[in-house]
C-alpha cells in the first residue's frame, strides 16, 4: 500500500480484475494482517466485533419457485377445466345431431290452452318397416303392415310433481278431421285411439289426444321396437319384479315370477305381451309402467352416467332410437329424464284414464275402452293447471 493509503492495483488499470496488494508492513495490533483473497471480514475501531459474510439470498428465488409451481398448478387445472368442457361441448353437439325430429306438433282452430307444467306425449310403435325378416323372427313381432302405437303415455311434470298416465290403444275417442298423404280429405269420426297413428302420423295421433283430454302437448317422442331392445341392451338390462309368470306364444314372453334383470328381447316380450293376461291391454299398461320407471333407474346408475365406456353407448342407441317433434332438443329429454326420477322411486301418480268400460263393443270395430267421462275431464282439468290429482281419479293398475 502507499504512504497515503491509497490501494495499488495489479495491472495497469486495464479490464482485467484488479485486487488490492496485500502489504505485510500495515499489520498492526488494531488491524491484522488481512489477505484480500481471504473471505472477508473487518474489525471497525477497537475491540470492533467481527462480521460475518452473509449466506446467499434463497428467500426470493423460493418466492419465484412457489409462483412458478403455482402458475403450472394453475394452469393444469384450468386446462383439465377446458379438457372437460370441451368434451361436454362435443358431447353435446354429438348427441344433439344424433336426435331424429319429427313434425308432430302443429297449431289449429279449437286446439287446447296453454296450461301448467309440462306435457309429453309417449309413444310405443308396432311399425315393421325398418324390421329384417330374422329381426322379426327373433322379436316375434309378426309381419303386420301399417303403423299402429303399442303404448301410449301422458307424462305430466310440475309443481304438483310428475304424473305418469296411461291411454289404453283401444280407447273410443273421436279422431279428428284430416287429409291423408294423397291428398283426400276425411271427416272426424269415431275410431280406436291408436288408429289415428296409422291414418296420419305423430300429427294426427297428437291432434287426437290434445282433443280428446284437452291437454295441450308440449312435446313428443315415440320409439319403435328395435329401439327398445338397443336401450335396454345398451344400460345392461332392466330389473323388474313380477307377481306371476308371463307367458305369451304372441309376444315371445317366457319369465318366471319375481324379481329378475331383462335384457332387450325379454323387455320387449313383456311389454307387448296382452293376450295372457287376465284383463288384456289393461295389465299389459301395468308392466308398461313397471318397465318404464326401472329402464329410468337403470339408466341413471352411477355405472352409466359417469363411466363414458357404458354412457355413450346408451346415449348412440337411445337418441338414435327415438324421434321427437321438430321444437324439442337435448336438454329437453334431459329435463324429462330427471322428472321421471320420483316415477322410479315410487313416487308420483301413475295410472290410466277413468274408465267406465273395458269392452265396449262397437260395430266394425269389435272391442273398444270407453272413458269415464266425468272422472276422466275432472283428471285432465288437474293435469292442465297443475295440480294434485283428486284421490280415486286415476285408474290405479298393477
Amino acid at each position: 500500500m502507499s504512504g497515503n493509503g491509497s490501494d495499488r492495483y495489479y495491472g495497469s488499470g486495464g479490464g482485467g480484475a484488479q485486487w488490492p496488494e496485500f502489504d505485510p508492513e500495515q499489520v498492526t495490533q488494531d488491524a491484522p494482517a488481512r489477505d484480500p483473497l481471504a473471505p472477508s471480514t473487518s474489525t471497525y475501531g477497537r475491540g470492533g466485533k467481527s462480521v460475518k459474510p452473509r449466506p446467499p439470498r434463497t428467500g426470493g428465488s423460493a418466492r419465484a419457485g412457489g409462483r412458478r409451481w403455482g402458475r403450472i398448478a394453475v394452469f393444469t387445472v384450468l386446462a383439465l377445466v377446458l379438457l372437460f368442457v370441451g368434451t361436454g361441448i362435443g358431447t353435446w353437439f354429438w348427441a344433439s345431431g344424433k336426435v331424429t325430429k319429427v313434425a308432430a306438433l302443429s297449431d289449429y282452430d279449437g286446439r287446447p290452452a296453454q296450461g301448467a307444467g309440462t306435457n309429453w306425449l309417449v309413444v310405443g310403435s308396432d311399425s315393421r318397416s325398418n324390421l329384417t325378416q330374422a329381426q322379426k323372427n327373433e322379436l316375434h313381432v309378426g309381419s303386420d303392415q301399417g303403423q299402429r302405437t303399442d303404448t301410449i303415455l301422458l307424462l305430466h311434470y310440475g309443481s304438483s310433481g310428475t304424473d305418469l298416465i296411461s291411454i289404453p290403444r283401444d280407447s273410443y275417442v273421436t279422431i279428428p278431421a284430416y287429409t291423408d298423404s294423397s291428398g283426400k280429405a276425411h271427416s272426424a269420426r269415431k275410431n280406436k285411439i291408436n288408429a289415428a297413428y296409422d291414418l296420419g302420423g305423430a300429427p294426427l295421433l297428437t291432434k287426437t289426444v290434445e282433443m280428446a283430454t284437452g291437454v295441450r302437448i308440449d312435446h313428443y317422442m315415440e320409439i319403435g321396437f328395435l329401439g327398445v331392445v338397443n336401450v335396454v341392451d345398451a344400460v345392461g338390462g332392466v330389473h323388474l319384479c313380477l307377481d306371476a309368470p308371463v307367458k305369451d306364444s304372441h309376444s315371445g314372453a317366457d319369465l318366471p315370477a319375481g324379481c329378475q334383470n331383462l335384457n332387450g328381447t325379454q323387455s320387449l316380450a313383456l311389454i307387448r305381451t296382452r293376450y295372457s293376461l287376465a284383463n288384456s291391454d289393461i295389465s299389459r299398461m301395468a308392466n308398461q309402467q313397471k318397465f318404464v320407471a326401472a329402464l329410468a333407474k337403470s339408466a341413471m346408475r352411477p355405472g352409466v352416467e359417469l363411466n363414458p365406456f357404458t354412457l355413450y353407448p346408451f346415449l348412440n342407441s337411445a337418441l338414435g332410437a327415438i324421434a321427437v317433434d321438430d321444437g324439442s332438443g337435448l336438454s329437453d329429454l334431459v329435463s324429462m329424464a330427471r322428472k321421471v326420477g320420483p316415477i322410479t322411486g315410487g313416487k308420483g301418480n301413475v295410472g290410466t284414464v277413468p274408465i267406465k268400460n273395458e269392452g265396449y263393443q262397437v260395430s266394425g270395430l269389435g272391442s273398444t275402452v270407453l272413458w269415464d267421462s266425468t272422472r276422466a275431464q275432472q283428471l285432465f282439468g288437474a293435469v292442465n293447471q297443475d295440480t294434485a290429482i283428486p284421490a280415486g281419479l286415476l285408474n290405479r293398475i298393477g
